[in-house]
């Protein structure tokens, strides 16, 4: 039977319907990566809040914590929301190991099963609906094979640990590779309204019918993604300059799946109301210049 979609879904995979605005868990533990810790009763309240106003695609990771490695964010979503609903989907990365010093490597294909391991046993899970492999830093290591990593995560798919495969940081050369062994369902790069470089990326995700999933969906940390363009166009629908930026994401392709983070109840309401604004022909015209 053919699943009924409408234009904020996407059928991740072929076979799972999901909201196209879901939920970034990185900045519940902390304000940042590895900062100061947050209040986790304060974290889980948002987990809950979120699934009530919708979101059912929270991206997280075994890595991402407080600096004192005390608040968790697979902890704080497994404490508010186990058992889960089945509708959730929930997307972790491997790639990185850290050491007990706080220092890290590059995760090798022999880590991939103890880090599978690792966020099963933190999220409560039988098995992982998507695993992306995270390669790099903050930039595209261009020219790094990924098969031996990507071999490893494919066989514990196979072995029933993993739903779907992804892969974050890359580009189409990475994707190719990867999808001569086995099937790729979703992309996690660094895309905005002011960081459109990946722009060709999206358009071989678009034809493949393979998510398109930005992090840093609102610039990221320091990056201010304000500007007189959306600041009229925000003006023009009362909305925050916030809620065009991912009004405009969501607008560019069917595949595109947005996760804006935030550790405030305030921040995930303005982010989940953006899914109410329809931006125009001239707006989108605008925005695209």
């Amino acid at each position: 039977m053919k699943t009924s979609l409408n234009s904020h879904e996407f059928l991740l995979g072929g076979d799972t319907p999901i909201n196209r605005l879901g939920f970034g868990a990185m900045r519940l533990p902390c304000n940042g990566f590895r900062g100061v810790a947050r209040d986790p009763e304060v974290g889980k309240r948002v987990l809950d809040h979120a699934t009530k106003l919708g979101v059912n695609l929270i991206d997280t990771a075994e890595f991402y914590q407080s600096g004192d490695g005390i608040v968790r964010a697979n902890n704080l979503i497994r404490d508010a929301l186990h058992p889960y609903p089945s509708s959730l989907v929930i997307a972790t990365k491997v790639g990185v190991v850290f050491n007990e010093d706080g220092s890290h490597r590059t995760a090798t294909g022999q880590d991939m099963r103890q880090l599978i391991e690792e966020n099963l046993k933190s999220l409560g899970l039988d098995s992982l609906d998507l695993v992306y492999l995270r390669i790099g830093e903050m930039t595209v290591p261009h020219g790094e094979s990924i098969a031996e990593r990507f071999e490893a995560l494919a066989k514990l798919r196979e072995e029933g640990l993993i739903r779907h495969l992804g892969l974050s940081n890359i580009d189409h050369t990475h994707l190719a590779e990867a999808q001569s062994i086995a099937p790729v369902t979703a992309v996690q790069n660094h895309f905005s309204i002011t960081n459109r470089k990946d722009m060709d990326l999206l358009n071989i995700c678009t034809n493949n019918k393979i998510a398109f999933c930005p992090f840093f969906p609102l610039g990221g940390g320091m990056n201010n993604i304000d500007n007189d363009q959306l600041t009229r166009i925000a003006t023009k629908h009362g909305a925050t300059t916030t809620q065009i930026a991912l009004a405009w994401l969501l607008a560019l392709s069917p595949v595109m799946l947005a996760i804006p983070g935030t550790g405030s109840l305030e921040h995930l309401e303005e982010n989940m109301a953006s899914t109410n604004i329809q931006l125009t022909d001239e707006d989108l015209a605008e925005l695209n210049h």
